[in-house]
């Protein structure tokens, strides 16, 4: 069945040099692929990230993918080093303090790419 297989995030750029240049450059992930259709990044385990080439890019606001850390305060500290934006919200399901939201079963933060793609990074209670 699907639910015992890893599963891999596709999103879209419609500029795959600034792409790279945030996901390999600031975030410091691995590439494993790279061709003019799409950059593929190893995450953890046995988990990718791809990322391919589109006219349109991405048109929607919400979490596109998220990371599971063990330690949320650690991993934001890492890429408020390398210069990555942790996005802080203000509403009225959605706040943050110093760009983490308390969901009650996580402490969860969001990063944003080059190309509108929102990333969560979440640590489990």
């Amino acid at each position: 069945m699907l639910g015992e297989h890893p599963i891999d995030v596709v999103l879209l750029a419609t500029d795959l040099e600034s792409s790279k240049q945030f996901y390999a450059g600031k975030l410091g992930l691995e590439i494993l692929n790279e061709d003019e259709a799409a950059i593929t990044y190893k995450c953890g385990g046995d988990s990718q990230l791809a990322v391919t080439k589109s006219t349109t890019g991405t048109a929607d606001e919400q979490t596109q993918a998220g990371w599971r850390v063990d330690d949320l305060a650690a991993e934001l500290a890492e890429l408020r080093s390398r210069g990555v934006e942790i996005q802080d919200y203000d509403m009225p399901r959605l706040k943050t303090v110093d760009g983490v939201a308390d969901l009650g079963f996580a402490l969860m933060a969001w990063i944003v790419d080059p190309h509108k793609n929102a990333l969560g990074i979440m640590q489990l209670k």
